[in-house]
């Protein structure tokens, strides 16, 4: 309460500063611009250069000391942060004593001379300030960061100014998607965007936010998946195609999870779920290093090499290895069921043999994948849009790659047969009308652009976030994600 009361003052205080300027007639808010000659990165790594020579450039101002007719003042921009020497001797008294009245947080422009302090430190030795923007909240205490994480997440802007690796992170995301992007490019693949608004959630198993369109009196719902779209356009005729957008799923939030996230989805004509690994762990691979410039990746207490090539190993396989287990043994849903019940794995009166592997596979074996790794031949039950294995069609040609115990990319030989596709959508919908909420409706104009044709075709989503996250070392989802969804404060 006395910290909320300490604040309320400061604020007050502020705006009192400003009334004043403003009845002075020197309303910081009537300024329009100020004429930069360079950043601060320019200066502090260009420093015999830039010695002696005037410069003007404007910043944030972070700290504020008054020695007499002496004043030190760290400014920072979006590059970096540079002191200012500022003495009374050396510009308009009337300025100083402007100076003097500025706040930490003010946006400020300067001109000077480019000089070092007898204690070594890079400066501008300051012949004149001009406020350019009065800061009526104060930076939190001693600018050292913005601790409460809640606070971060809801003010990202305060944490930006005070947590210098937050931006850091952000500029790495920013530089993670352009390298996607080039990847993509140099594969020969074609961005693309499809609709956000659909009339029906398709692509995914999720539960979705729904709307409604007023002008057409329709309601409608923003994509869970981009999937349906992109392979419309393989049957069209495009051989190469991606989308990174945003989908949306009403769904709980934790550290792997947000509402509102970025996924990247790609569709290649005429190959499968292996020359998805390979583009997927290519891709994974050239993006770290560009941005790393390292051959490893450091997450949390892993590494991660980026010149070892990531194992595969089936979903059955690795049930046997983690839980003992060896469901190619397992001919009937009662025996699963027994064999479930046994091992503390819960499951629905619905799940067929398929859901009770999938089970074990969550239960037992995702966090032990540490190392890269693709889990292929996924059950038919848990994949509807994945083509069926040639020698066992209760199995998908389908693969998930696991790192650090979280699955990245999702990929499968996509099922091209609109026949099969129609039967697996209804054996979904038995599901819905069973209670299963994240069921999809039948996308009829998918299936009816399946029947005319689509050639094979591989298909991968990887989740944007979570590759950000593995790459920048971050623990939650919301460390990268500017703005995550957050609940109303009162």
């Amino acid at each position: 309460m006395c910290k909320d009361k300490e604040k309320i003052s400061e604020f007050n205080t502020r705006k009192e500063k400003l009334k004043s300027l403003q009845n002075e007639g020197k309303d910081p808010f009537q300024i329009t611009n100020f004429k930069l000659s360079c950043k601060t990165k320019e200066i502090l790594e260009n420093f015999e250069e830039k010695e002696g020579k005037d410069v003007s450039l404007a910043g944030r101002i972070m700290s504020k000391r008054v020695m007499g007719n002496i004043c030190f003042a760290h400014i920072k921009d979006f590059c970096g942060t540079i002191q200012c020497y500022i003495k009374k001797d050396c510009m308009e008294e009337k300025n100083f004593k402007e100076f003097k009245k500025l706040d930490v947080g003010d946006i400020i422009g300067v001109s000077g001379e480019v000089c070092k302090t007898k204690t070594g430190e890079i400066s501008i030795k300051t012949s004149k300030i001009t406020l350019l923007t009065k800061a009526l909240r104060p930076l939190p205490e001693k600018f050292h960061g913005l601790q409460n994480t809640d606070l971060r997440y809801r003010q990202r802007y305060v944490d930006l100014i005070v947590n210098e690796n937050v931006k850091e992170t952000f500029l790495m995301r920013s530089k993670i998607l352009l390298e996607i992007r080039k990847f993509l490019a140099g594969e020969g693949f074609v961005e693309v965007e499809t609709p956000i608004l659909n009339s029906k959630a398709s692509g995914a198993c999720a539960k979705p936010f729904k709307t409604h369109h007023n002008a057409l009196n329709l309601d409608m719902v923003l994509r869970i998946a981009l999937e349906l779209h992109l392979k419309r356009l393989i049957v069209g005729g495009f051989n190469k195609v991606y989308e990174i957008g945003k989908v949306f799923r009403n769904e709980g939030i934790d550290t792997n999870h947000n509402p509102e996230f970025t996924l990247l989805e790609l569709y290649e004509a005429y190959t499968d779920i292996y020359g998805m690994m390979k583009i997927t762990e290519n891709l994974i691979k050239t993006v770290a290093k560009n941005v790393l410039e390292k051959e490893e990746i450091n997450y949390k207490d892993i590494t991660i090499p980026l010149n070892e090539p990531f194992s595969k190993i089936t979903m059955t396989e690795a049930v046997l290895k983690y839980s003992g287990v060896d469901f190619s043994k397992i001919e009937s849903l009662e025996k699963a069921k027994e064999v479930a019940l046994k091992k503390g794995v819960e499951f629905e009166k619905h799940h067929k043999v398929g859901d009770i592997l999938n089970l074990f596979f969550e239960k037992f074996v995702e966090e032990n994948l540490t190392k890269p790794t693709f889990v292929t031949d996924y059950p038919v039950e848990i994949s509807p849009l994945a083509k069926r294995c040639a020698k066992n069609n209760n199995l998908t040609e389908r693969f998930e790659l696991f790192i650090a115990g979280k699955e990245f990319a999702n990929a499968f030989s996509e099922l091209n047969d609109p026949i099969d596709q129609r039967e697996r959508f209804k054996e979904q919908l038995k599901l819905k009308q069973q209670g299963e909420e994240e069921i999809c409706d039948i996308d009829e104009d998918f299936l009816n652009a399946l029947e005319y044709g689509m050639p094979p075709t591989g298909g991968m989503g990887i989740g944007v976030d979570r590759l950000v996250m593995l790459i920048s070392n971050s623990e939650s989802i919301r460390d990268v994600i500017l703005f995550p969804t957050m609940k109303d404060k009162d």
